[in-house]
Protein backbone atom coordinates (compact mmCIF):
# COMPACT_ATOMS: atom_id res chain seq x y z
CA UNK A 1 0.00 0.00 0.00
CA UNK A 2 2.92 2.49 1.12
CA UNK A 3 4.99 1.52 -1.80
CA UNK A 4 2.65 2.46 -4.55
CA UNK A 5 2.95 6.46 -3.31
CA UNK A 6 7.00 6.00 -3.35
CA UNK A 7 7.05 6.29 0.23
CA UNK A 8 10.34 4.62 1.80
CA UNK A 9 9.89 3.70 5.30
CA UNK A 10 11.81 0.59 7.11
CA UNK A 11 9.48 -3.17 7.21
CA UNK A 12 9.38 -2.99 10.88
CA UNK A 13 8.07 0.58 11.01
CA UNK A 14 5.04 -0.97 9.02
CA UNK A 15 4.20 -4.17 11.19
CA UNK A 16 5.07 -1.55 14.14
CA UNK A 17 1.85 0.05 12.73
CA UNK A 18 0.15 -2.51 11.90
CA UNK A 19 0.30 -3.97 15.84
CA UNK A 20 -0.31 -0.95 17.69
CA UNK A 21 -3.53 -1.04 19.57
CA UNK A 22 -5.77 1.47 18.28
CA UNK A 23 -5.69 4.68 19.90
CA UNK A 24 -7.96 6.18 22.95
CA UNK A 25 -9.24 8.86 20.79
CA UNK A 26 -10.16 6.00 18.21
CA UNK A 27 -11.69 3.76 20.79
CA UNK A 28 -14.04 6.74 21.78
CA UNK A 29 -14.77 7.37 18.08
CA UNK A 30 -16.08 4.30 17.52
CA UNK A 31 -18.10 4.22 20.61
CA UNK A 32 -19.52 7.73 19.53
CA UNK A 33 -20.32 6.70 16.36
CA UNK A 34 -23.35 3.95 17.24
CA UNK A 35 -24.32 6.15 19.97
CA UNK A 36 -24.47 8.92 16.88
CA UNK A 37 -26.24 6.80 14.57
CA UNK A 38 -29.01 5.75 17.52
CA UNK A 39 -29.69 9.43 18.08
CA UNK A 40 -29.73 10.22 14.50
CA UNK A 41 -32.34 7.04 13.60
CA UNK A 42 -34.27 7.40 16.63
CA UNK A 43 -34.93 10.80 15.11
CA UNK A 44 -36.09 9.80 11.72
CA UNK A 45 -32.84 10.96 9.89
CA UNK A 46 -33.60 14.27 9.97
CA UNK A 47 -31.21 15.42 12.89
CA UNK A 48 -28.10 17.85 11.42
CA UNK A 49 -25.21 17.96 13.58
CA UNK A 50 -26.34 20.58 15.71
CA UNK A 51 -29.36 18.25 17.34
CA UNK A 52 -27.13 14.90 17.44
CA UNK A 53 -25.06 17.13 19.55
CA UNK A 54 -27.58 17.98 21.87
CA UNK A 55 -29.44 14.18 22.31
CA UNK A 56 -26.19 12.77 24.22
CA UNK A 57 -25.69 15.89 26.17
CA UNK A 58 -29.37 15.60 27.66
CA UNK A 59 -27.95 11.92 28.17
CA UNK A 60 -25.15 13.02 30.11
CA UNK A 61 -22.51 11.86 27.47
CA UNK A 62 -19.88 14.34 27.01
CA UNK A 63 -18.81 15.37 23.68
CA UNK A 64 -17.74 18.27 21.39
CA UNK A 65 -20.08 19.35 18.70
CA UNK A 66 -17.11 19.68 15.97
CA UNK A 67 -16.24 16.25 17.01
CA UNK A 68 -19.84 14.91 16.57
CA UNK A 69 -19.68 16.83 12.95
CA UNK A 70 -16.57 15.41 11.60
CA UNK A 71 -18.09 11.45 13.07
CA UNK A 72 -21.19 12.47 11.09
CA UNK A 73 -19.54 13.54 7.93
CA UNK A 74 -17.41 10.01 8.49
CA UNK A 75 -20.48 8.10 8.59
CA UNK A 76 -22.20 9.94 5.65
CA UNK A 77 -25.32 11.28 7.82
CA UNK A 78 -26.77 14.61 6.73
CA UNK A 79 -29.62 16.37 8.53
CA UNK A 80 -32.70 17.53 6.92
CA UNK A 81 -32.52 20.96 4.49
CA UNK A 82 -35.12 22.78 4.99
CA UNK A 83 -37.01 25.11 2.06
CA UNK A 84 -35.99 24.92 -1.28
CA UNK A 85 -32.56 25.76 -3.06
CA UNK A 86 -32.63 29.02 -5.45
CA UNK A 87 -31.16 29.20 -8.43
CA UNK A 88 -29.99 32.07 -9.38
CA UNK A 89 -28.35 31.08 -12.45
CA UNK A 90 -28.59 28.25 -15.16
CA UNK A 91 -26.19 28.61 -18.04
CA UNK A 92 -26.85 27.70 -21.34
CA UNK A 93 -23.99 24.89 -22.32
CA UNK A 94 -24.58 26.34 -26.20
CA UNK A 95 -24.31 30.05 -25.32
CA UNK A 96 -21.55 32.69 -25.73
CA UNK A 97 -19.74 33.80 -22.91
CA UNK A 98 -19.03 37.71 -22.71
CA UNK A 99 -15.88 38.56 -23.58
CA UNK A 100 -14.11 39.62 -19.95
CA UNK A 101 -13.18 43.62 -20.99
CA UNK A 102 -11.10 44.10 -18.12
CA UNK A 103 -9.00 40.78 -18.08
CA UNK A 104 -9.81 40.15 -14.27
CA UNK A 105 -7.92 43.80 -13.49
CA UNK A 106 -10.22 45.02 -10.61
CA UNK A 107 -8.27 48.27 -10.45
CA UNK A 108 -9.09 52.00 -11.39
CA UNK A 109 -6.92 55.00 -11.82
CA UNK A 110 -9.90 57.18 -11.24
CA UNK A 111 -13.78 57.39 -9.51
CA UNK A 112 -16.31 56.57 -13.03
CA UNK A 113 -13.43 54.22 -14.63
CA UNK A 114 -14.46 51.16 -14.09
CA UNK A 115 -17.97 50.11 -12.70
CA UNK A 116 -18.29 45.87 -11.95
CA UNK A 117 -22.44 44.45 -11.44
CA UNK A 118 -23.59 41.94 -9.51
CA UNK A 119 -26.99 40.80 -7.69
CA UNK A 120 -27.57 38.04 -5.25
CA UNK A 121 -30.35 36.87 -3.09
CA UNK A 122 -31.67 37.08 0.64
CA UNK A 123 -34.61 34.61 1.62
CA UNK A 124 -37.64 36.53 3.57
CA UNK A 125 -41.17 35.65 4.99
CA UNK A 126 -42.24 36.93 2.41
CA UNK A 127 -40.40 35.18 -0.27
CA UNK A 128 -36.95 35.29 -1.84
CA UNK A 129 -36.22 38.93 -2.55
CA UNK A 130 -33.18 39.61 -5.40
CA UNK A 131 -30.66 42.46 -5.56
CA UNK A 132 -29.03 43.72 -7.72
CA UNK A 133 -25.62 46.28 -7.51
CA UNK A 134 -23.51 48.36 -9.09
CA UNK A 135 -19.79 49.15 -7.65
CA UNK A 136 -17.09 51.80 -8.65
CA UNK A 137 -14.07 49.74 -8.25
CA UNK A 138 -11.96 52.70 -7.46
CA UNK A 139 -14.11 53.78 -4.96
CA UNK A 140 -15.46 50.97 -3.94
CA UNK A 141 -18.98 52.29 -3.66
CA UNK A 142 -22.16 51.42 -4.61
CA UNK A 143 -23.66 53.53 -6.85
CA UNK A 144 -26.79 51.86 -8.30
CA UNK A 145 -28.62 49.60 -6.68
CA UNK A 146 -32.19 47.63 -7.08
CA UNK A 147 -33.98 44.52 -5.42
CA UNK A 148 -36.85 42.74 -6.82
CA UNK A 149 -39.03 39.60 -6.33
CA UNK A 150 -37.82 38.38 -9.96
CA UNK A 151 -34.84 37.87 -11.17
CA UNK A 152 -34.68 39.61 -14.56
CA UNK A 153 -32.43 41.11 -16.59
CA UNK A 154 -34.15 44.70 -16.00
CA UNK A 155 -33.32 44.11 -12.38
CA UNK A 156 -29.68 44.53 -13.21
CA UNK A 157 -30.47 47.23 -16.01
CA UNK A 158 -32.21 49.11 -13.68
CA UNK A 159 -29.29 49.16 -11.43
CA UNK A 160 -27.02 50.60 -13.57
CA UNK A 161 -29.27 52.91 -14.34
CA UNK A 162 -29.25 54.24 -11.27
CA UNK A 163 -25.65 54.19 -11.12
CA UNK A 164 -25.82 56.60 -14.40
Amino acid sequence: MLADVGVQIAPSTYYAACARPPSVRAVRDEELKKEIKRVYEENYSVYGAKKVWWAPGREGISVGRCRVERLMRVLGLVGAVRGKTVRTTVSDPDGVRAPDLVKRQFAAGAPNRLWVADFTYVATWAGTVYTAFVIDVFSRRIVGWKTSMSKETDLVLDAIDMGL
